[in-house]
């Protein structure tokens, strides 16, 4: 086993790093207050090539594996930004990628890599569904050459800075199936085009994600815009699911590594009673063990992502990265605040801001109770939880 970074993995996380360093501490804070949207950074991403890095290079793209992509993910976080903004377009494009039709992708993917089309915008959670995708109601009815689409999403992320929208439908009613995983369809949805038949409503949350509910009334799609076979949706999107649960665990190592360095940094530097407050064993062992956490996830990811690099099935090591950094991350984000003390909820020091940004990961895009679930049904064999 070689637990070492290449010289290319290295050369993008230095790459990337230089990148951030244009969008420091006092823009992500301008973008917060303002509620803004970072389109410049994700601009500056899209230029420089880096969403577009697990594009093949016959389309456009860099052609980079999946370990290169948390990378990328990771050093943004790391840096101090907000990998969020921009992670969507990274794993999004998997289904398409992977079981799109030639001429969709010829399409779409170069346009996608060049930064003239935004695919950010992924609808699959309900709000009578939650996280059981399979009892989604949202209906896509067989018309001639097409369908018909009705329903309603929420929590689809930066639908407001897509061009497109990859939506999950039944097309099979439920009752008419053997299997609650069949009848489930995916298509690629013109926003644009779709003019009045998607509407968008802003979700105010408590931190700036640019998230949606998202209502679908008479939407009118073609077969050309359905991904793969019909009935096969859900079995397509969980090769995005896997890319989304290892670039978001990503973002939380970075976001684990600037915690455990803001706050060994502070620690070092402010005295207190005499001595730096770092000395004192209430400070120092909270930091140390968040980022002995923060290792054993980045091993993990690694792990997952080699697995997916080599075209291995990957469901659980992909979901325990995901706990690992979340969790690891939010022990982290703790040690620092408490570090920080009374300053740590104030703006310009950012660790407030870095607080409620990794508080997400441990409920989306999969509460960390489900992957619990899915561990002890699926790697230890007990009864079925849910």
């Amino acid at each position: 086993m070689d637990f070492a970074y290449t010289e290319t993995q290295d050369a993008i996380r230095k790459a990337v790093r230089r990148l951030c360093d244009e969008f420091g501490p006092q823009y992500w804070r301008e973008c917060d207050l303002a509620e803004k949207y970072p389109s410049e950074f994700v601009d500056a991403m899209t230029q420089a090539g880096w969403l577009a890095a697990l594009i093949p290079e016959e389309f456009g793209g860099s052609g980079l594996g999946m370990l290169d992509a948390c990378v990328i993910l990771e050093e943004i976080n790391r840096s101090g930004g907000n990998g969020a903004a921009c992670h969507a377009q990274m794993y999004t494009m998997a289904a398409l990628l992977n079981h799109g039709s030639l001429e969709q992708k010829a399409a779409l993917l170069p346009r996608i890599a060049d930064g003239n089309v935004r695919l950010q915008a992924f609808g699959v959670t309900e709000p009578n569904a939650g996280s059981n995708t399979l009892n989604i109601s949202t209906f896509a009815k067989r018309v001639d050459g097409g369908y018909v689409i009705n329903g309603q999403k929420i929590w689809t992320s930066r639908y407001f800075q897509s061009d497109y929208y990859l939506l999950i439908a039944r097309t099979t009613p439920v009752e008419e199936l053997a299997k609650k995983t069949d009848g489930l369809s995916l298509f690629l949805v013109d926003i644009k085009k779709a003019g009045d038949s998607l509407r968008g409503k802003p979700i105010k949350t408590m931190l700036n994600h640019h998230t949606n509910e998202v209502f679908i009334e008479d939407l009118h799609v073609t077969d050309a815009d359905r991904i793969g076979e019909e009935g096969k949706g859900f079995y397509y999107l969980l090769d995005s699911l896997n890319a989304e649960r290892l670039l978001v665990a990503s973002e939380s190592i970075g976001d684990g590594k600037w915690f455990c360095e803001q706050a060994a940094r502070y620690g070092s530097e402010r005295s207190v009673f005499g001595r730096p407050i770092g000395a004192n064993q209430g400070v120092q062992f909270p930091i140390a063990k968040a980022y002995i956490a923060m290792q054993a996830a980045e091993l993990m990811r690694n792990k997952a992502a080699t697995m997916v690099d080599a075209v291995q099935s990957c469901g659980a090591e992909a979901n325990m990265a995901k706990y690992l950094a979340s969790e690891g991350a939010w022990e982290a984000a703790e040690a620092c605040m408490l570090t920080y003390g009374g300053y740590g909820v104030a703006s310009e020091y950012d660790v407030e801001r870095k607080w409620k940004e990794a508080r997400l990961f441990r409920i989306a895009p999969i509460s960390n109770n489900l992957v619990l679930a899915h561990i002890g049904q699926h790697e230890l064999g007990m009864p079925r939880s849910y």
